[in-house]
């Protein structure tokens, strides 16, 4: 679990923020266990922008990668930062409920463990959509 965090740690020196100056690394691990990072990019226009999420899945599904273990997310003010909705809805096109969701609370203080699931019940999924 910790190399998942520090992936997503050390991905965020890669974070466009100047707006915001929050950076946000994520690492998601596939069920072959490679692990693809992404960081937030930050657009004036801020609906424009990217989340950190949204970028390792895009990495990791042009790679032909469809099924996911777990992700972490970081900040870069280490404040248990959780994938917002619109991330959350887009892990849910590609993740069961059961996807573990791994949130950095900082240096000596143990993550914060979510399934998927807990963070968005109810989803809207290509099930309810028929």
């Amino acid at each position: 679990m910790h190399d998942l965090i520090e992936a997503a740690r050390n991905v965020q020196s890669a974070a466009h923020v100047p707006y915001s100056e929050y950076a946000v690394g994520a690492a998601l691990e596939t069920d072959s266990g490679e692990v693809f990072v992404g960081c937030n990019l930050e657009n004036a226009n801020y609906s424009n922008s990217l989340h950190a999420e949204e970028v390792a899945i895009a990495e990791a599904v042009k790679t032909g990668h469809r099924e996911f273990t777990r992700i972490a997310v970081s900040s870069s003010r280490r404040d248990g930062v959780t994938p917002c909705g619109m991330c959350r809805q887009t892990l849910t096109e590609f993740c069961d409920d059961d996807l573990l969701v791994i949130c950095d609370e900082g240096e000596g203080e143990p993550p914060t463990e979510y399934t998927l699931g807990e963070l968005l019940p109810n989803t809207i999924s290509e099930e309810t959509l028929e």
